[in-house]
């Protein structure tokens, strides 16, 4: 073989590594987390959007799940970055950075961005991603910001969430705001498993009372066939009298013939012999 042929042989195989090695280095590109693509952005606003659930829509600050609204960004119209134009998805995020730390949130669903300086964005990621990141903030930053990541964190398409809510409900060092928020929504979320969590949560001594008297609202807000069951027991068997004083109340609210049959038999009393 001549020099020349080894030479081009060289480059050949060369080539061929390349075209290998590209895909691992696209692909741990890709796996790097949004925390530190955050974390890396310079002072500014970093954003990003990712896909809406179906019942999900948005117009200027306000925030339509289902059949009800949420106004989770009140009084901030001074935002810049955001175009309202009412619609389906996608939920947008914004992130105030500074010194590579999130120092703000805002959220919101449909519309378009405004061009804006200093903004760094990641563009539309996995409603997954997005989740898991939100999480995270939420169990990590001061209640200022912590507690507005967990309502977009609930906004993403085909995400369970409310394991990751039951956690931060039950751990103590998240700031009580934010805890509080988690067991909001999680009050709003369908299905027996949610209801029954809250229930458990609703128990546990160990929790905090702001946080437990929280979880019996959530139950409040509960279909009745789940949540009016679900407020007799506590009425009836938790050990604490604000928590039963408050799972009375929410009772008092539902005008159900259950609520209406306990009351009668508190009110009177045991039977006489």
């Amino acid at each position: 073989m001549t020099n020349a042929q080894l030479r081009f042989n060289l480059r050949g195989i060369a080539a061929a590594v390349v075209l290998l090695l590209a895909p691992f280095a696209v692909s741990g590109q890709s796996a790097q987390s949004i925390a530190d693509r955050v974390h890396s952005a310079p002072d500014g606003t970093v954003r990003f959007s990712f896909t809406a659930r179906l019942d999900v829509c948005g117009s200027g600050n306000s925030v339509y799940v289902g059949n009800g609204s949420s106004n989770r960004n009140a009084g901030s119209n001074a935002d810049v970055e955001w175009d309202a134009d009412c619609g389906h998805g996608p939920v947008r995020v914004v992130i105030d950075v500074r010194n590579h730390t999130e120092t703000g949130l805002r959220s919101y669903v449909g519309g378009r961005w405004r061009p804006a300086n200093a903004v760094t964005d990641l563009g539309t990621i996995s409603s997954q991603s997005a989740a898991t990141y939100l999480v995270s903030l939420a169990k990590r930053a001061p209640a200022s910001i912590g507690h507005k990541a967990i309502f977009p964190a609930t906004l993403g398409d085909s995400v369970t969430i409310w394991p990751s809510l039951m956690q931060i409900a039950r751990d103590a060092a998240v700031p009580s705001e934010t805890r509080r928020d988690a067991v909001f929504w999680l009050g709003q979320m369908a299905g027996d498993a949610v209801t029954a969590n809250l229930a458990n949560l609703v128990a546990e001594d160990t929790v905090d009372r702001a946080i437990r008297e929280s979880a019996v609202f959530a139950l409040s807000q509960r279909p009745k066939d789940e949540g009016v069951p679900a407020l007799i027991h506590v009425a009836q068997t938790n050990r604490d009298p604000s928590v039963r004083k408050k799972a009375l109340f929410w009772l008092g609210q539902s005008n159900d013939p259950r609520a209406l049959s306990l009351f009668e038999s508190i009110l009177a009393g045991p039977a006489k012999s």
